[in-house]
This record gives structure tokens, C-alpha cells and sequence, in this order.
């Protein structure tokens, strides 16, 4: 008796054979966790109870302090500004590397009208100046074609050099009235303050609640009364300005058609988009978010000063990437540099040396995630940083205040390699578009 060796058949609408379509088998897909509203307030209060643990655990008062987040909030708003500015742009396709020239051209222009007309008008002037760099910025890369990177870098030449033959000309000129009233070579002559906004009651007594050190309570009062107290109008405008960049580009049809220019400029175009137009306005606001960025590092300080953006242009484009081209992930990406920033400037060697701990327990988190998801190399490589991370907590009681002036970037350069593998940038970015060439 044989053996019916063939693959069965399915009967078709006639009732004969029919043979069997072979199916495909699909790959696996990974899917990604998308972080929703919920998720980040989790991850918010979780953050906030290991930073009062390690508080408790270490001593490190200055962890949870409102001064301590009242500095970074004040570091992190210049940083916030730019990397906001990178977004408005590579959002439409333009990489915008001139940044840091377009900040010191805000900063600049800020001293030069400040110390006469009040922070105000500094604020608008910075404004004003970086957004001529992004003028410039768009009419070389959009009208004329030229390489992106090479149009940023020579911006930011151009902003350096003029900047510092102007101070010359304008604040350190002898006889002259900016040089009678405080001005010289390097800076400008000092300006007025800028108001600040304080919720009466509210602050004093979140600010007597932290001076008991409690558990958790005293910490999240010392972080709210930091955003209650003496807060500058700059910063509530600068988390305005975040509001309303997330409400143009994500919940507006000229939003649509500028992120479309990033995306597909032609197939933008052929559904009648002006492509140059939306690019051209892009990296002009780019210009003037991140001139307003350095306006506000003058303001702050009352001068303009040379070399007072500090490379803070490229540290906000570096946020810009770690936040995956959206708001919210550049205002996260500058309140880590802020907070880092603001630490080593109060803290120094001791607060420094107490996040090692709680750096060895996230990558001790992280590893495990790894090798139960099946990442060995990742996991054995970040049990291993975990390990060496306690052992130099344990074995130290400070840290060298050469680590404590680079921990900023440290932590920024460790942010951005964890979250190198969930990027997306706009699918045309840095690419030369001319109108038509679809045709």
C-alpha cells in the first residue's frame, strides 16, 4: 500500500484541486516602546526617588536643592534655545551646524543694545542678529546650493571675527561712551536686570519644607521651588516658545508642509508646496531661537563678553539629536546638560562623586535589560562600566576637579550613545534640493 506523499490540496468554488499557495513567512518585527505622557511621568517620580535615596544614602544635599535647580534651569534655557533652533531647521531639511555663530551674534547684538536700552530691547536685539545668521545660513544652502556643513562652519567663523572686530570698534573704542561707561575690547558695558517672577507664599513655604530634608517631600519641594522663585520672564518665555514650536510643527498644516520639506521636497512640491519658501523660514527662526539663546547668556550675566557662548551652539545641537528631532526630547536633553552643568559649578568634587553611585546602579539596570533581551556584548560591557563605577565610589571619597569641569559633556556623550539606536532624522536632511528636479 502506498504512501499518499503529496501535499494536500484545497477544493476550489468548482469543487476540483486547487493547489495550495505556499506562504511566506514574514520576518520578525521589533517593535519600539513608545513613550507616552504616562510612561515619562513614571520615569519622571522614579528619577526623583533614586535622586533622594542617593541623597540620603550619600549625604549629597545638593542634589535635590532649589538653588541647585534654579542654576540649571538658568544653564539649560541658552542649550534649550539652540538645540530648539537645530530642530526648526533639520525639521525642514537644512542642517544647521552655525548655530554657535548665530548665538554669538545674539549675545553680541544683545550687549551692544542693552546697556542703553534695558534687557528688553537685548532680548530683541539678539533675536534680530541671530536671525540674520540664519538669513545667511538659508540663502547660501536653499538659493545657492551650498554644502550644509560647510555653510554652518563658515558662519561660525564669520560670527567669531566679527563679533570681536565690532567689540573693538563699538565697546573698546578711547573717548568713546561705551568705553566711559564700562566698556572695553572684550565686553560691553553693563546692562540693567531683567525682572524676575516669584509666586508669593508659595515659594516661601515650599522653600521651608525643604530645609527639613524629609524623604522625597523636601526634595520635590526644593525642585518646585525653584520654578516658583526668582525665575527670569526669559525663561517662561523660552518654555513658551517650546509650547508653541510643538503646537506650529506637529498640530499645524504650515507644520506639516515645513516637515514635509524635510521628509519628500518633491513630493511636496508636486502637491503645490513651496519648498524654498518653508525652508527659508525655518532656518530663519532657527536663527533667532538660537540668537534669543544668546541673548540670554548676556542678559543673565548683565555684559556681553568674548567667547561667552562657550560652544554651547554645538552641545545644543548635540540635544537637538538625543531628542529625536522633537521638543520635549531637546527640553530633556537640556535640563540633563543644565543639571550636570549646575552641579559641577555648586557641588564640585563630593555631589560629582555621589552620581557615580547612581550611575553604577542605571547601568547595572541597563545591563540586565540587555542580556534578558539577548544583547550579551551590550549587557557584559555595561555590568562591567557598573562594577568599575562602584568600585571607584567605593575606594574615593571625591572626584579630580578635572572630571567634574568635563562631567556635563561626559553625561551628554553617554545620553546620546545610549540613544543612538531609536533615532530618525528627517529622510532629506542635508540633502541639496532644487525646485523641479522631480520633473
Amino acid at each position: 500500500m502506498s504512501e499518499n506523499l503529496t501535499a494536500p490540496v484545497a477544493k476550489g468554488s468548482d469543487g476540483t484541486s486547487a493547489p495550495k499557495t505556499p506562504q511566506t513567512t514574514k520576518a520578525p518585527q521589533t517593535r519600539r516602546t513608545k513613550l507616552t505622557y504616562p510612561k515619562v511621568l513614571l520615569l519622571i517620580a522614579g528619577g526623583l526617588i533614586l535622586l533622594s535615596l542617593l541623597r540620603i544614602i550619600t549625604g549629597a544635599n545638593n542634589l535635590t536643592e532649589s538653588g541647585q535647580y534654579t542654576a540649571a534651569l538658568n544653564a539649560a534655557v541658552p542649550i534649550g534655545l539652540a538645540g530648539l533652533g537645530g530642530l526648526w531647521a533639520e525639521r525642514s531639511g537644512v542642517v544647521n551646524i552655525g548655530l554657535e555663530g548665530m548665538m554669538m551674534l545674539g549675545a553680541f547684538s544683545a550687549g551692544a543694545v542693552g546697556w542703553q536700552h534695558g534687557p528688553w530691547a537685548a532680548a530683541l536685539a539678539g533675536i534680530l542678529g541671530g536671525a540674520l545668521g540664519g538669513l545667511l545660513h538659508a540663502l547660501a544652502t536653499v538659493t545657492f546650493g551650498v554644502d550644509h556643513i560647510i555653510s554652518g562652519v563658515a558662519i561660525n567663523i564669520m560670527a567669531l571675527g566679527l563679533t570681536q572686530f565690532l567689540a573693538k570698534l563699538w565697546f573698546g573704542a578711547a573717548g568713546g561712551t561705551a568705553s566711559a561707561a564700562g566698556g572695553n575690547d572684550k565686553q560691553s558695558p553693563p546692562m540693567p536686570d531683567m525682572p524676575t517672577f516669584t509666586v508669593p507664599g508659595l515659594s516661601d513655604w515650599l522653600l521651608s519644607v525643604e530645609k527639613h530634608h524629609w524623604f522625597l517631600v523636601s526634595d520635590l519641594a526644593g525642585i518646585l521651588g525653584s520654578l516658583v522663585s526668582n525665575v527670569s520672564w526669559l525663561t517662561l518665555l523660552t518654555v513658551a516658545v517650546f509650547v508653541v514650536s510643538f503646537f506650529v510643527l506637529w498640530r499645524s498644516s504650515f507644520g506639516l508642509r515645513l516637515r514635509s520639506s524635510g521628509e519628500g521636497p518633491v513630493a511636496a512640491e508636486s502637491l503645490g508646496v513651496n519648498v524654498y519658501r518653508y525652508k527659508y523660514a525655518a532656518v530663519i527662526v532657527s536663527g533667532a531661537l538660537a540668537g534669543l539663546g544668546g541673548a540670554f547668556l548676556a542678559i543673565y550675566v548683565h555684559i556681553y563678553q568674548d567667547g561667552q557662548t562657550g560652544g554651547r551652539g554645538y552641545i545644543g545641537l548635540a540635544t537637538m539629536i538625543f531628542g529625536n528631532w522633537r521638543p520635549g526630547g531637546v527640553a530633556m536633553g537640556a535640563g540633563l546638560f543644565g543639571f550636570m552643568d549646575a552641579l559641577q559649578l555648586r557641588g564640585g568634587g563630593p555631589t560629582v562623586h555621589a552620581l557615580l553611585l547612581l550611575l553604577a546602579v542605571l547601568l547595572l539596570g541597563l545591563a540586565v535589560w540587555k542580556l534578558r533581551g539577548g544583547h550579551r556584548t551590550q549587557g557584559v560591557i555595561s555590568l562591567v562600566a557598573a562594577v568599575l563605577l562602584a568600585v571607584w565610589y567605593a575606594t574615593s571619597d571625591t572626584v579630580p576637579l578635572e572630571i567634574v569641569g568635563v562631567a556635563p559633556y561626559l553625561a551628554t556623550l553617554l545620553v546620546l550613545s545610549l540613544a543612538a539606536q531609536r533615532l530618525r532624522p528627517p529622510k532629506a536632511i542635508g540633502k541639496t534640493y532644487r525646485r523641479g528636479q522631480g520633473k
